[in-house]
């Protein structure tokens, strides 16, 4: 017992990194079950990446589409972050945040297109940027930011 209070910051830190890693695996995984529900929902809505062209006077609206989403990294993945600059290598705990916020903002993209009755996003482009890039000097918590846009069309059909 002595022991545990003679080391009482380390039992209280290795208390907050097993808290740390508990919450942001359980929000992960949840934010991940709701992704996957909400793209089976939106599975009709055809996106493509490439430029499209249509037969004349079968478009009866072309719209621009956009949804953007921020995902912000969690303090346990962002000691996995600070770890893995020291010894190098790839940063895996920062790709499911891109991951999330690309899939979130094609989803919500659809869903503004669905809310035109369009048929199809044609030229979708993805843009990712990261907020926060001195977030170590600040005391901040860096966050990653996806917008996806395209053109919503909705064809004429018969």
């Amino acid at each position: 017992m002595d022991l545990l209070l003679e080391n009482l910051d380390l039992v209280i830190f290795v208390v907050l990194l097993c808290l740390g890693y508990s919450a942001g695996s359980w929000a992960e995984r949840n934010h991940y079950k709701a992704i996957e529900a909400r793209e089976q929902e939106l599975l009709d809505m055809a996106v493509v990446t490439a430029e499209g062209s249509f037969p004349k006077n079968n478009v009866t609206q072309a719209v621009l589409v956009t949804g953007n989403a921020v995902v912000s990294i969690d303090y346990f993945k962002r000691l996995l972050a600070i770890l893995r600059n020291i010894f190098g290598g790839r940063v895996k705990s920062y790709e499911s945040l891109v991951d999330r916020a690309r899939r979130e903002a094609i989803l919500r993209m659809k869903t503004a297109a669905k809310e035109q009755s369009a048929n199809m996003i044609v030229n979708l482009r993805l843009e990712t940027a990261a907020i926060g890039r001195n977030a170590n000097q600040k005391k901040q918590i860096g966050s990653v930011e996806a917008i996806a846009y395209g053109t919503a069309v909705r064809l004429n059909r018969p």
